[in-house]
């Protein structure tokens, strides 16, 4: 096998899930057409989106309405989703268990790439790992749970840099400069321009030149809820003749679909 090429992992065995109720999951695009279209709209539109007939359509309204997982505008005779389903939402939101889901979502990361791979949050110091994924390579790195990202001089950091609110980043940043030499935080400070942040902003993930482990690559993304703010960091790391020759290729696209696909379980909707 290739030392450039991530490892083919056999497919999981798909459980059989028995027979369901067809007109339920029929049902269901009705009220998928309203979360994705995020505002009221008229049956004509909404059935269309669907893919129903108007009047089959208007049928499955009537029940929602009903159950109170549809609500119709009485003056505009336009749909739009019903308490009930906000109930809905807001339960499932309560019961998610986000670092489950982060670690399943971590872990497949890492045997699909055979990349190291940490997951990071903001705590009371700046990006703190609470995660780390071991691939089973061998890596000569600092990283493990309690780690402390520096904001600028890593990629992690910088992934917090460009999606935290800027009073956050700001002080940040003022309280790392202030730290003694040898302070325990990986990375050390330096410079990052407006156009920098941007670009991060804009691609969607983060890497520094000059890591802070020589030989040692990383690249972070960020991970969204449901109000649209960063909750976490997700970053890929290994050797440099392994992760550098098909990084922009094959492990950033990795990072990014598992980092979107978590986001999507929090709640995140791009077009939010």
């Amino acid at each position: 096998m290739s030392p450039t090429t991530p490892t083919a992992r056999k497919p999981r065995a798909q459980k059989s899930e028995g027979r369901g109720v067809q007109s339920i999951e029929l049902g269901a695009r009705l009220l998928f057409a309203l979360c994705q279209e995020g505002e009221p709209m008229m049956l004509k539109d909404l059935a269309k989106l669907a893919g129903f007939a108007p009047a089959q359509a208007h049928a499955y309204l009537v029940s929602y309405r009903k159950i109170g997982l549809v609500e119709q505008d009485a003056a505009s005779g336009r749909y739009r989703l019903g308490h009930h389903a906000l109930d809905l939402g807001m339960a499932a939101m309560r019961t998610t268990d986000t670092m489950a889901l982060a670690g399943e979502v971590v872990r497949n990361l890492s045997a699909d790439t055979e990349l190291n791979v940490a997951t990071v949050v903001w705590g009371s110091f700046g990006p703190t790992v609470i995660q780390v994924e071991e691939s089973g390579r061998q890596l000569n790195m600092n990283t493990r749970p309690g780690t402390v990202y520096s904001m600028t001089g890593t990629a992690s950091g910088r992934v917090f840099s460009a999606f935290l609110a800027d009073k956050i980043v700001k002080d940040a940043m003022a309280r790392e400069k202030r730290e003694a030499v040898g302070a325990g935080r990986v990375g050390r400070a330096r410079f990052m321009s407006k156009s920098e942040i941007e670009e991060i902003r804009e691609r969607g993930w983060a890497t520094v030149e000059d890591a802070p482990v020589p030989g040692i690559s990383a690249y972070a993304a960020p991970v969204f809820d449901h109000t649209e703010q960063i909750v976490m960091a997700i970053t890929i790391i290994g050797q440099d003749h392994y992760l550098e020759p098909r990084a922009r290729e094959v492990f950033v696209p990795a990072l990014l679909e598992a980092t979107a696909r978590l986001s999507n379980e929090l709640g995140y909707r791009v077009d939010a």
